[in-house]
C-alpha cells in the first residue's frame, strides 16, 4: 500500500554563514566601546569644558569691573557736566569756564558750592563751627538749595575777586556767602550790596547780588 504525505516538508535550517557570528560580536563590541567612550571620556570632558566656560565668564565680568575702577574718578569735564545738570545753570557753567584768568581751583570749588547737597572744602575747626547749630555766624543750612542762585559775572584780579549774580531771595545770597567764607579757597568774603529786581518780560522778581573777597592760591 502506497502512502502519500500531503503536508509540506520542513526545510532544513540554514547554517549560519561563516563570519556572520563574528560580525555580530564585532558590532556589539563597538557599541560597548562607544558607550564606554561617551560615559568615560565625553561626559567628563564636556563637564570640564562647561566649568571652563563658566570660569571665563566670571573672569570677563571681573575684568569689566576692574576696567571701570581703572577708569578713575570723574574728570573736570565730568564734574562740570554734573554741576550743570544739578543746578540747571548751563549758561553759568559756560561763563565760569570761559573765565580764563580765574584760577582753576577757584572754579572747581565754586562749582562744588553751587552743587545741591555739596559742602565747601573746610578745615576741621571751621567744620565744627559750621555744624554747631548755636553758632549763627558760621552755621550753614544743610537743606539749602543751590539752584536758587545763579552767576552772571566773575572776575579775579591779583587775588581779588568779584562775583555777581541773581538769587530768589536775600537769604539765598547769605547761604552762598557763608559757604564761600567757610571754604579754604576763599577769604575775606563779604556781600557787596544788592537789590530786588522785577524782570520786565516775565514779571518775575529776583534779588541781584555782588560778593567780593580774596582767592587763596
Amino acid at each position: 500500500m502506497i502512502k502519500i504525505n500531503l503536508l509540506p516538508q520542513r526545510k532544513p535550517k540554514r547554517a549560519a554563514e561563516p563570519g556572520q557570528k563574528d560580525l555580530a560580536i564585532g558590532m556589539l563590541a563597538l557599541l560597548v566601546i562607544g558607550a564606554a567612550v561617551f560615559f568615560g571620556l565625553h561626559r567628563p570632558t564636556k563637564a570640564k569644558l562647561d566649568d571652563v566656560k563658566d570660569a571665563n565668564n566670571a573672569l570677563a565680568s571681573t575684568i569689566d569691573g576692574q576696567k571701570k575702577k581703572i577708569a578713575g574718578p570723574p574728570t573736570i569735564a565730568d564734574l562740570r557736566t554734573q554741576v550743570e545738570r544739578a543746578t540747571e545753570q548751563g549758561a553759568t557753567i559756560e561763563k565760569l569756564s570761559a573765565a580764563r584768568a580765574v584760577p582753576a581751583h577757584m572754579l572747581h570749588e565754586l562749582g562744588e558750592i553751587l552743587t545741591p547737597g555739596h559742602m565747601p572744602t573746610m578745615l576741621p575747626d571751621v567744620a565744627n563751627k559750621v555744624l554747631d547749630t548755636k553758632n549763627e555766624t558760621y552755621r550753614i543750612d544743610p537743606l539749602w538749595n543751590a539752584q536758587h542762585v545763579w552767576i552772571t559775572r566773575l572776575t579775579e584780579v591779583k587775588g581779588q575777586f568779584t562775583l555777581e549774580g541773581g538769587a530768589e531771595s536775600d537769604a539765598d545770597v547769605t547761604q552762598l556767602a557763608k559757604r564761600m567764607q567757610a571754604s579754604v579757597f576763599f577769604e575775606e568774603v563779604n556781600p557787596n550790596g544788592g537789590a530786588r529786581i522785577t524782570d520786565k518780560e516775565s514779571g518775575i522778581t529776583y534779588y541781584s547780588f555782588s560778593i567780593i573777597g580774596k582767592v587763596v592760591y
